[in-house]
């Protein structure tokens, strides 16, 4: 509920500090005293579009208004303080400031916010009905939900939510498979033609490395031919007259051995000369061995660079790097697999999209079924309502007609309209047709009294629901204002004395020159305060004891 507001700087308000409780209160004043001011200041509050910087107190920078709830702890209002990562505190504070140049900023809990989640918090936490201002009665958009709070449908009402939800998705997977397997219908000869061809080329991982190494090694043979080949015939050289190192080695071992005995001391020179001898044997077989190796087949650079450049041009081909020409061959038979498969996985998600729509249909005419019968008892509640408040001859009719296919939703198959003919013989109406602003307030009114147990919305207030009337009808209109304020928060500005009588908590608007400045002042009313405002609402400008008498008995008949 609304715990306080409060008010700086705002047109004739400039500073001003409300504490509100539980149940019906009544804020009375005489006309032009500022009641509207206040129901402006907590529609800014609540994200309603300003009039720019005309809100502003004359000679002052800005205007603020601020709104202080507490709602219970599972109200949809601190749902979507955590959906919208705000922290979500014991009470939840709205806030507007308006500067004198037109421009606004909005707050939930000090943190800032856009207007637009301003708007749909404030939406949650109070509804405002005034003689041009019933959104919720006059929008046909609204009627489904009012009727099925009437009704106790919220356990079918989501029901019929899951089977659609349930009914979209199914339609969305088969738009996809659908689509999926058209495109694959498209590219069909393209990915047979393309798995042929890397079928055919059988690329392997790393391939390319391993290639490109060996061209390399391949282009540098002739290189290394020849330079093994000269090292060879410098061990081993074809002209007599070139040195031949073994030969000269060999001979000088033999002239060693001829030395006369002992010979001991040239052994070192002998042993190394053999050791010598020993290491150009190896040196020879080694530069043999890769001579023979040099020599290697002519043909396989060839090959290698046939192989290498098909798979670079199959690369450039399919935009891909050819290290990833394997991968590639995997996921376009995976596409040809999926296109083999397609049929029978769209003829399943067709399946899945009949049976999810009949589940759906099902459900929604049980709600459908459930709002005719809760029509009925809801223009027949509504009915005992209306003579009291001076609508006998109205006549509301809820009107349950099935939507075409293409506007099913979340809520249902149905479109609900409210319609009411407030004279005999007069066809109902759409009700902001039919009904004027009076009569549109007290069949808002009749609403909630009937609505009260199922309204989400914490806070009620009626701007001067009770014009155009008294007597009897404005003494119903304040027993039914008083019901409602049984399980809902309500306040109410009323020139009703018959409706003030009811309040809980009384609160008096009135304007005062200060200064030479006119103020708009609201004082809480104690009893005695109470007896002479009612007395005076009874009378006019001068009380009389008759009027005061009155007003007791006006306010003991309230405790009744």
């Amino acid at each position: 509920m609304l715990t306080a507001l409060a008010i700086r700087d705002v047109v004739l308000i400039e500073r001003l500090d409300l504490v509100f409780g539980p149940g019906l209160t009544v804020l009375t004043g005489e006309t032009g005293a500022g009641k509207s001011i206040l129901l402006d200041s907590l529609g800014l509050a609540l994200g309603a579009r300003s009039t720019g910087g005309g809100l502003v107190r004359a000679g002052q920078a800005q205007a603020s208004v601020a709104a202080a709830f507490a709602p219970g702890d599972q109200h949809p209002a601190r749902a979507l303080l955590t959906e919208q990562g705000i922290e979500s505190e014991e009470e939840i504070v709205l806030r507007r400031i308006i500067t004198a140049d037109g421009r606004s900023r909005a707050f939930v809990n000090d943190q800032p916010v856009g207007l637009a989640m301003l708007r749909r918090l404030g939406s949650l936490l109070v509804e405002v009905q005034g003689q041009h201002d019933q959104v919720g009665l006059a929008d046909p958009t609204h009627h489904a939900g009012l009727l099925d709070a009437s009704g106790a449908l919220d356990g079918l009402r989501g029901t019929v939510a899951d089977a659609h939800r349930a009914w979209r998705e199914a339609e969305r997977a088969l738009a996809t498979a659908r689509e999926e397997i058209a495109a694959a219908q498209r590219d069909e000869e393209f990915l047979r033609h393309a798995v042929g061809e890397l079928e055919d080329l059988t690329p392997v991982e790393g391939e390319e490395d391993q290639l490109a190494a060996e061209r390399q090694h391949l282009q540098q043979g002739e290189r290394r031919g020849e330079a093994i080949a000269e090292a060879l015939a410098a061990l081993q050289p074809r002209d007599r007259r070139s040195a031949n190192p073994g030969a000269a080695l060999r001979s000088a071992s033999r002239a060693l051995e001829r030395l006369p005995a002992p010979n001991t001391d040239a052994e070192p020179a002998l042993e190394a000369i053999g050791r010598a001898l020993d290491a150009l044997s190896e040196a020879e077989t080694a530069l043999e061995r890769l001579s023979h190796e040099a020599a290697a087949d002519p043909r396989r650079l060839e090959q290698v660079e046939e192989r290498l450049f098909a798979l670079r041009a199959s690369a450039r081909k399919h935009l891909v790097p050819v290290v990833e020409l394997p991968a590639l061959l995997v996921s376009l038979k995976a596409r040809l697999a999926a296109l083999d498969a397609g049929t029978g996985q769209v003829a399943a998600a067709e399946r899945r999209a009949r049976e999810t729509r009949d589940a759906y249909v099902t459900a929604a005419a049980r709600l459908t079924a459930a709002r005719r019968d809760a029509a009925q008892k809801l223009e027949k509640s509504i009915a005992r309502e209306l003579p009291p408040l001076k609508l006998d001859r109205a006549r509301l009719v809820v009107e349950v007609a099935e939507k075409p296919e293409a506007a099913w939703g979340p809520d249902g198959m149905d479109r609900v309209t409210f319609l009411v003919s407030t004279n005999p013989g007069q066809p109902p109406g759409a009700l902001d047709k039919v009904a004027s602003g009076g009569e549109l307030s007290r069949l808002m009114l009749a609403f909630k009294v009937v609505l009260a147990r199922g309204s989400p919305v914490p806070t009620l207030v009626f701007d001067e629901v009770d014009s155009g009337v008294g007597g009897a009808t404005a003494a119903a209109v304040g027993e039914r204002l008083a019901r409602v304020a049984e399980r809902l928060q309500v306040l109410v500005v009323t020139h009703s004395p018959q409706v003030a009588a009811r309040g809980g908590r009384h609160f008096s608007v009135a304007k005062q020159v200060k200064a030479g400045r006119a103020e708009t002042r609201v004082l809480p009313l104690d009893v005695p305060a109470r007896r002479e405002e009612i007395a005076r609402m009874l009378a006019g400008e001068k009380v009389t004891e008759a009027a005061r008498m009155a007003a007791d008995s006006l306010l003991a008949g309230s405790l009744l």
